[in-house]
């Protein structure tokens, strides 16, 4: 009951962190299938219906289901902490955030268990495939649904993340002494708040199409395919950027404290980061070089893609000139920070190669564009997460993560992840369409299938490695130190790992970037008070977001099957939790002065 009624920031974390890994490992077994049905020739170890549904689910999975709620979970672990906040400022709608996520991503994967089966129109879900012509029975309407209701989760989360880093730092932490990570939530958020309701409109819109026999996206009654396209990516490219941009903190983060030097040019890091987020929204077409948008559009979106790597180029060399000369430590957490650097930068590089038009004729739906997608999101998030998880796990749980399995983890999953990755940009560049579910034999295809095949299950194993590390921890007592590390710099390693329910018994006074680093070299064994010790409100736990949500889900199925019964019953759910929320005074609870000494807290 604890965790189902919980609005403290950091088991909330902890509950996006154990979904998303659900998710992830889901998404994880979809990909591995996809590539032993690819393997070899003329295989038929899939039908290519279920191919197609792996195809659709993996991808919206992974996105949508896996990296945001890994990504959620560690702002919610850390961003408080890391601006001396004792939770973000809307703790209900934290905890709504969350059982929203959850219920609309439990919704779509409940699709593989129905008649009709899984959505199977690709994760992008384009019209006139995804319309009720070509694709009957419920599998898009689970994805419709399911993601708008996991999508309002998302887009809650990221306006509480705002509202919380600019009302909540700690007196002395001004916009530019924020350590990095805080900054790329702060940007994330704010895409998110732009970006979602884009991909909102979109499903709609979708939905009225194939529920009630609209016409937004159906030429023949007026409507337009292009349309969903236009839409979809207004929301899909920032969404790029909504994913690396927490990655680029985290990196920045490690790559930091593990060459014991502050993070080289701070501040056109802060700018390169604003910069990103402002381009992100204008480089959408290039997704659509092939549609025919006309000479002129495909210029202005070459030339925007192309100027976006500016930003970014910026910051792989912040990275390099902070290691450059540094005490660098290889810990689990840095390799996988260090290993991010060529990567992502090998990522960017086809995503220059994608975005000359002319070129992109040739590119565009071959594997060249599945390996340059996945060097940007695997490659340099999925790494930056690895990277993040190690070096804030004891924060979160009070426990290390063995070491020797870390490294373990690390290079299986790295030399499995270039493996499958690096041989399909050959694969496509030679002729391979992607979205094939196989492929005839004598093309030059067979060798390369076979050792990206190989990869995938690599990148599975290091995965287990890392489940396995996470098992033997937690078997272990929490003895984690506040300062695991030695090195750390920001304010979450001042206080005990893992973090008391009050973060700070006292709000700490901020006197510079790094603040804890500052403190140390001016020899202070922690951080100065900017309050007396008193009594500390905390919010109270509540139920109703869970059952908020849970109305959301029973709305969601009554829709797709016409059951208007469970539609008001889970409208009647939804909106009664709302109005009891708003009757109830909720006054929260204090925590006395004298509680904290008797645990041991002194002033």
């Amino acid at each position: 009951m604890d965790w189902l009624t919980t609005v403290d920031h950091k088991k909330i974390g902890i509950l996006y962190l154990i979904s998303g890994g659900f998710f992830f490992l889901i998404g994880g077994l979809e990909a591995i299938l996809i590539r032993i049905q690819l393997w070899k020739p003329m295989n038929d170890f899939v039908s290519p219906d279920t191919y197609n549904e792996l195809l659709t689910m993996h991808g919206t999975t992974m996105i949508f289901l896996a990296a945001m709620p890994i990504i959620f979970a560690l702002m919610n672990a850390i961003v408080p902490l890391q601006i001396g906040a004792r939770d973000v400022a809307f703790p209900f709608l934290n905890s709504l955030g969350f059982w929203t996520f959850f219920f609309g991503g439990v919704l779509l994967n409940i699709s593989w268990f129905t008649s009709t089966g899984a959505p199977a129109a690709g994760w992008t879900s384009y019209v006139p495939l995804a319309s009720p012509m070509y694709s009957e029975g419920q599998g898009v309407d689970f994805y419709v649904i399911g993601l708008q209701i996991s999508g309002l989760g998302t887009l809650v989360g990221g306006i509480n993340f705002l509202v919380t880093i600019i009302n909540m730092r700690a007196p002395g932490m001004s916009f530019m002494r924020m350590p990095m990570f805080t900054w790329t939530a702060f940007i994330t958020s704010a895409l998110i708040l732009f970006a979602f309701p884009a991909l909102t409109v979109g499903l709609v819109a979708l939905m009225f199409d194939r529920l009630f026999d609209g016409n937004f996206f159906d030429p023949s009654s007026g409507g337009n395919v292009v349309l969903w396209e236009h839409i979809f990516w207004i929301f899909g490219h920032p969404e790029v950027y909504i994913l690396i941009l927490p990655a680029f903190g985290i990196i920045s983060e490690i790559v930091s404290t593990f060459s014991r030097k502050r993070l080289f040019g701070y501040s056109s890091m802060v700018f390169a980061t604003v910069l990103i987020g402002f381009l992100g929204f204008m480089v959408w077409a290039h997704h659509m070089f092939t549609t025919g948008l006309g000479p002129v559009a495909n210029s202005l979106f070459s030339i925007a893609t192309m100027l976006i790597a500016v930003p970014t180029g910026i910051k792989i060399f912040n990275w390099l000139f902070t290691l450059w000369g540094g005490s660098i430590t290889f810990t689990s957490a840095n390799l996988f920070a260090i290993g991010f650097i060529p990567t992502f930068v090998m990522g960017g590089v086809t995503g220059v190669m994608l975005a000359a038009a002319p070129a992109d004729f040739q590119y565009h739906d071959s594997y060249f564009v599945v390996a340059h997608f996945h060097y940007v999101i695997v490659g340099g998030l999925v790494l930056g997460l690895f990277a993040g998880l190690h070096y804030w796990w004891p924060k979160m749980f009070g426990r290390m993560l063995n070491e020797g399995l870390a490294k373990l983890t690390f290079w299986t999953f790295y030399i499995g992840f270039h493996l499958t990755f690096f041989v399909q940009h050959f694969l496509g560049l030679i002729g391979m369409p992607r979205r094939v579910y196989t492929y005839l034999d004598g093309q030059g295809f067979n060798g390369m299938n076979l050792v990206s095949t190989v990869g995938a299950i690599l990148m599975g194993i290091g995965t287990i490695v890392f489940l396995i590390n996470v098992a033997v921890t937690a078997a272990k007592p929490k003895n984690a130190p506040a300062d695991p590390w030695v090195d750390g710099r920001t304010l979450e390693w001042s206080i005990p790992s893992p973090a008391p329910e009050y973060n700070f018994a006292q709000t700490p006074l901020v006197r510079g970037y790094d603040a804890l680093w500052k403190e140390k070299m001016d020899g202070n064994k922690g951080m100065t008070p900017a309050e007396p010790l008193g009594p500390i409100h905390m919010p109270s736990p509540s139920i109703l977001p869970f059952f908020m949500s849970l109305g959301l889900f029973i709305m969601g199925f009554g829709l797709m099957y016409h059951q208007w019964i469970f539609t008001g019953i889970g409208a009647a759910l939804t909106f009664g939790c709302m109005f009891l929320r708003s009757v109830y005074d909720d006054h929260g609870f204090h925590i006395d002065p004298d509680e904290l000494k008797d645990k041991g807290v002194k002033a």
